[in-house]
């Protein structure tokens, strides 16, 4: 029986990211997955909804422009989109064969063993590999579990991956089509919404049980989003539950039952379920090994990544925290240092960063209001529109603003921040660095800022929370504003 260090299960982000940090620390590694190295953050996820997002707002700007001018939108083929998206997973795909195949060379001391095959475990240090009829045990010091998730599907509906999908079947997607509903309206569900509606071709629908899409978001987000759908023709089902949603006679036909009671039924070309993920923990055989589920239920582990048997690790999709790439690949890391170092801190989410591809961009770090509310957290907080930073003003997308909240107190430490429009990506990471420093906003407003450059309105944000704004709220009393949040009510904060 081989030995490891660590046995990684599960070759997707988080899975790969744990077995480079074992390499860092001189460690024989077994990475073992079944499928494709990269998992949902090359494939039918991460990266083919961003290319497929990127893509489409070149479109949508550039037929904007056109249109402004007077001039004919220019047609994208669907064929054109597809080889684009496998020049991307190519890129990618290409980089983690060739990454994989080195570090297995005598150069790098072999401490890296990959291993095609479905992993199980057998106890808390053996670990099953089936491939192909064959079966081999392997031991190892440390198991971190990384085997993520999959598309939520509801019982009630037949997913074909054809004509009802799950991102999953992106891929098959032949063409454009004609019209498309999609079952949820989260951050997926709208995302998707965006990037069909910005191609121009398909007739979009969503279908939200709620009164808003984006519901776990602040209102003036879910809005102003809502909007810019709404504007380029999709058809927002709010408060809408489905009674049935079938393939008949060529065609989805699906029936809506709204909350007064109305019916409705629509037909369309295809469907997309975004209904949320399910971890793939059934393969894992995590009884053998006494892992127990989490509280809740649903996913491995409690205790900052660690299982409770103390040599077994669950990261990513599977420890139920937040399901992403960028948390993935964290929790994984710091689950390798957990096992092979002394005194690691536990990990912190209060400042992970999040973009939301929708239009416009959305990004956002620590709490945002709503929850403020539902919590109570006294509060005081910033918001600077799009229209008064020089940089909106430049790229003519002045659709947008910041908003910034700090504790009720004279210290003012930032508890989170919300950035909508243009570029709001690039604006979040320096303030996720300072909740996690705790460091004071005059760090912020203090420090010199490129411009022009959207992150001024970030600046703005801190120096209107000291009084000492260069555009006063007193006069743009659109564009700015200031107010503290102390159980539930809105009070004004005086400024210039």
């Amino acid at each position: 029986m081989e030995n490891f260090d660590l046995i990684v299960i599960g070759g997707g982000p988080a899975g790969y990211a744990a077995a480079m940090r074992g390499i860092d620390f001189g460690k024989k590694v077994c990475l073992i997955e079944m499928n494709r190295v990269g998992g949902a953050g090359v494939y039918n996820g991460a990266l083919t909804s961003k290319t497929l997002w990127e893509l489409s707002n070149r479109i949508a700007d550039m037929n904007g422009t056109l249109k402004a001018s007077g001039r004919s939108p220019i047609d994208m083929p669907w064929a054109d989109v597809r080889r684009t998206l496998d020049e991307a997973t190519f890129e990618r795909k290409f980089q983690y064969s060739c990454h994989i195949k080195l570090l297995q060379t005598e150069t790098m001391n072999k401490l890296l063993h990959y291993e095609r095959g479905w992993g199980s475990l057998v106890s808390k240090n053996e670990v099953k590999i089936s491939h192909d009829n064959s079966e081999k045990i392997i031991w190892g010091e440390n198991i971190i579990l990384a085997t993520g998730s999959r598309p939520r599907k509801s019982p009630n509906i037949e997913v074909d991956e054809i004509n009802i999908l799950t991102s999953d079947g992106i891929d098959n997607i032949s063409d454009y089509p004609k019209s498309l509903v999609i079952v949820g309206a989260g951050v997926i569900g709208c995302e998707y919404a965006t990037i069909f509606s910005n191609f121009g071709k398909t007739k979009v629908y969503i279908i939200d049980r709620q009164d808003r899409i984006l519901p776990f978001e602040d209102i003036d987000i879910s809005k102003m989003v809502a909007k810019n759908l709404e504007d380029q023709g999709v058809v927002i089902h709010h408060n809408a539950n489905l009674e049935r949603l079938e393939y008949k006679d060529g065609k989805i036909e699906y029936e809506l039952k709204y909350n007064d009671g109305v019916t409705e039924v629509i037909q369309v070309e295809k469907a997309l379920l975004s209904i949320g993920r399910v971890p793939n923990i059934e393969s894992l055989k995590i009884e053998n090994a006494g892992v127990a589920m989490s509280k809740r239920g649903r996913h491995i582990g409690d205790d900052d990544t660690r299982t409770n048997i103390p040599n077994i690790y669950a990261v990513g999709d599977l420890s139920g925290r937040i399901a992403l790439v960028n948390m993935g690949e964290i929790e994984a890391r710091h689950a390798v240092e957990k096992a092979f170092s002394d005194n690691v801190e536990p990990l912190s989410y209060d400042n992970v960063c999040t973009i939301m591809f929708l239009k416009p961009e959305v990004a956002a770090v620590g709490i945002n209001e709503q929850q403020c509310i539902e919590q109570n957290i006294p509060v005081k907080i910033v918001k600077v529109d799009y229209s008064v930073i020089a940089r909106a003003i430049a790229m003519r997308k002045t659709q947008g603003f910041f908003k910034i909240i700090v504790s009720n107190d004279d210290e003012m430490h930032i508890l989170g921040m919300r950035a909508v429009g243009e570029h709001a990506s690039t604006a979040i990471q320096g303030v996720g660095l300072l909740i996690k420093t705790h460091a004071p906003i005059e760090v912020l407003a203090e420090l010199v800022h490129p411009h022009p450059s959207i992150v001024e309105g970030i600046q703005e944000c801190v120096r209107m929370l000291l009084n000492k704004s260069i555009f006063k709220s007193s006069v743009f009393k659109d564009k700015l504003s200031c107010y503290s949040l102390v159980d539930g009510k809105k009070t004004p904060l005086e400024r210039l």
